[in-house]
């Protein structure tokens, strides 16, 4: 069964076929999504992309999805488009200590509290899924202050600066650890993110209702 999660104006749901060009077309060089999200790290090779699309290609195909999603797609909630993608992966498994991470790929749909919203319900679903952990992470580095906003405005604390840790066009950035804990974030959203967003939705008349 498709797993799909709403938002106010997204969605986070499975893969589909038709994410699958959109994606491959956004996993090329040059691009400025990647100019933010660790530029320190090469994409993979386009033989690797290959690979991963038709791996996922074949689990929608047999709809073999994990029974705790590792990556879910963030989609329009009018049209269901492809917008970019949430993902979690261990930290330490051992531990039960996670780390989660976002991408919205085309700059048009950034600045617009689409990734607050979309990481905001991610980790509501994390918490409910995962409940043995005690935490979330989120790390990223001193030149990408999108994402350093958009830690602080979800609750997360800085939690580490490793200075000049990151080189990106040979100059030096901090990187930066975030995190939040499971009470924290239950007590900052006691029913849930979606009832957070509604109660915003209410107060804020220039916020633009779900159809």
């Amino acid at each position: 069964m498709q797993l799909r999660i709403p938002g106010l104006r997204i969605y986070l749901r499975d893969w589909q076929l038709t994410d699958l060009e959109r994606y491959r077309s956004w996993m090329v060089p040059r691009q400025r999504w990647k100019e933010l999200d660790s530029p320190y790290y090469a994409l993979p090779s386009q033989e690797k992309i290959e690979v991963h699309v038709e791996q996922m290609r074949a689990q929608i195909t047999s709809n073999s999805y994990p029974t705790i999603r590792s990556v879910l797609v963030i989609s329009d909630r009018d049209t269901d488009e492809f917008r970019g993608i949430v993902s979690w992966n261990w930290e330490s498994a051992e531990t039960h200590w996670p780390t989660v991470g976002i991408v919205i790929f085309d700059p048009a749909y950034w600045n617009q509290g689409l990734g607050f919203e979309a990481l905001g319900l991610w980790c509501d679903y994390l918490f409910y899924t995962l409940p043995t952990i005690a935490r979330l992470d989120l790390r990223t580095w001193s030149g990408n202050k999108g994402m350093m906003r958009l830690a602080e405005k979800l609750g997360y604390q800085l939690e580490a600066r490793f200075r000049k840790a990151r080189t990106v066009n040979g100059v030096y950035y901090d990187g930066l650890g975030y995190g939040t804990l499971r009470e924290e974030w239950a007590a900052r959203y006691p029913r849930g993110f979606m009832d957070y967003l509604r109660q915003q939705q209410q107060q804020d008349t220039t916020y633009r209702p779900a159809s």
